[in-house]
């Protein structure tokens, strides 16, 4: 198989520039961890290898201390994405900085890739690695007060609610973690759970209790937002009493989970009820020839940053092999 390798085509640190008139061996989606690993793996095969997506980093951007990357011991958002870019640099991938697939074709056994800006791309093999988005609560005022009182990332709104009250709403990982952050930058923090128990680490509710200005309240519904120009209060329900209560307040953080970014293969390959990308756990491999996935958009049950860069690496490796055997 002839996969018109490209090493030594330039100098390192210098990333290529996406060709529409390529046939791409592999072409991975998204910018993630898992994106880039992906990236980096195909490149090391000595694949031709595209890769299209809006910012290197991904969600990491919206993470502010990451402190369970084994070997390093402590880092920000912001630096990881760095470093991640760096490497990635390092490799001859072709990126699309900026912009996002919005349509898979099919061209006999290629693929062909339609940009939001109207560009197509060919390749033979496509990686998914678009991860996820924040999962909304659904309740009355959440989407009237986006961006005026109601947040999904407490690392990008937070500063704004400096000496201000505020709800995070959401007691596992996430939520823990958005409670701590605005701890030292809000007056007061109420950290709504809708289970009897928060699901955060151990490690995160020991630094919860060590918080004088963090209130928790378990078992309870967040069941709307008011306000007029801006969030005012939130109204929650404890489950067993089934009683409503206000809680005045200057912003809310939602952060209940996410929900994979798996819009581009509804209808092509098989996703669960959850809308995750369905994969054999041996090679990433997707229900539809020449498509791979890998990261928080695919079945996988942990959904942490690690693993997902190990998932790009195997996605990759997956992708290779496929293309030596099968294409």
């Amino acid at each position: 198989m002839d996969f018109s390798l490209n090493l030594g085509a330039l100098d390192e640190g210098k990333l290529q520039k996406i060709d529409e008139n390529k046939l791409y061996d592999v072409t991975v989606i998204g910018a993630g961890p898992a994106a880039v690993s992906a990236a980096i793996y195909s490149a090391r095969k000595g694949l031709n290898v595209a890769m299209i997506g809006v910012k290197i980093g991904g969600q990491v951007l919206d993470t502010n201390e990451i402190e369970n990357i084994i070997g390093t011991k402590s880092t920000t958002g912001a630096k990881f994405a760095e470093s991640l870019e760096a490497h990635l640099k390092d490799n001859e991938v072709a990126f699309k900085e900026g912009h996002v697939v919005k349509e898979i074709k099919e061209d006999g056994k290629d693929k062909v890739l339609v940009t939001d800006d109207g560009k197509s791309y060919k390749t033979k093999t496509i990686i998914l690695a678009t991860g996820a988005k924040p999962r909304a609560l659904n309740i009355p005022g959440e989407a009237e007060y986006v961006g005026k009182g109601v947040h999904y990332c407490s690392t990008c709104d937070g500063p704004f609610y400096k000496g201000l009250n505020v709800a995070v709403v959401g007691g596992g990982n996430s939520g823990v973690e958005a409670a701590l952050d605005m701890s030292g930058i809000a007056n007061h923090v109420t950290l709504i759970e809708f289970m009897p128990e928060l699901k955060a680490d151990k490690v995160l509710q020991d630094k919860l209790t060590e918080r004088d200005n963090i209130d928790v309240i378990l078992n309870t519904a967040t069941t709307s937002v008011q306000g007029s120009e801006f969030v005012e209060s939130i109204n929650y329900k404890n489950r067993d009493e089934n009683e409503e209560k206000t809680l005045k307040v200057d912003g809310m953080f939602v952060e209940v989970g996410l929900a994979p970014s798996s819009e581009l293969l509804k209808g092509i390959a098989e996703l669960n009820r959850a809308g995750e990308v369905v994969i054999n756990p041996e090679n990433n491999s997707t229900s539809v020839k020449g498509i791979f996935a890998a990261g928080d958009v695919t079945n996988i049950k942990q959904k942490q940053i690690i693993i997902a860069m190990g998932e790009g690496a195997k996605a990759a490796l997956g992708a290779f092999n496929y293309l030596i055997t099968e294409y």
